[in-house]
């Protein structure tokens, strides 16, 4: 059995969680850039397909009623916006491997078709070294699409797992009992 993997962020209030920028509505908002990677590179270092949890702790209480449903609402929904982007790009990238795939193996056909049209001049230093660079050339076309398929599909395939499991990670929000609800102010009272 595997220990619980948390994630923790410590904020003054639910506003540094949030792109201030961003004019959403509060659920729809972007998490602030710093909030969300770290929680995205606090959930690579975990093994993959073990559930994470995400505890936000507050020292302010936040002024409206429901907010900490929301926050888990608006948490969710930027991780499931970002797991979508992910998979577009990634199927980009395969659309890119099979053009360049296409592309390359034609080159590659072609340059083979040199190499039998130059094998006339086999004999001769010319007829070598086009030979040669033919070959070179038309192997040098296929690096691209090699590269996709062999490298370049794992970490998009891999962050795209993990920000869907961010997108359904339970969230909690926890907030001091002593905590004064944000924007009212501090002090003690005295009554005379």
């Amino acid at each position: 059995m595997s220990a619980l993997k948390l994630i923790e962020l410590r904020l003054r209030t639910v506003d540094q969680l949030f792109n201030t920028m961003d004019p959403s509505p509060f659920h729809e908002r972007d998490l602030d850039d710093d909030a969300a990677d770290f929680i995205l590179s606090w959930a690579q270092e975990f093994p993959r397909h073990e559930p994470v949890d995400l505890i936000v702790h507050l020292e302010e209480a936040p002024k409206e009623a429901g907010t900490r449903s929301t926050l888990a609402d608006a948490v969710h929904h930027y991780f499931a916006y970002r797991a979508n982007l992910n998979d577009l790009e990634f199927k980009r990238l395969l659309k890119h491997g099979r053009m360049s795939l296409m592309v390359g193996l034609f080159f590659l056909v072609s340059c083979f078709a040199g190499i039998e049209f130059a094998s006339a001049w086999a004999e001769s230093t010319v007829g070598s070294f086009f030979k040669e660079g033919l070959t070179i050339a038309g192997w040098v076309a296929m690096w691209r699409p090699l590269e996709i398929y062999l490298y370049e599909w794992w970490p998009l395939r891999r962050k795209g797992i993990i920000l869907r499991k961010l997108s359904r990670m339970p969230v909690e929000v926890r907030v001091p009992e002593t905590a004064r609800p944000h924007g009212e102010r501090g002090g003690t009272r005295q009554t005379g």
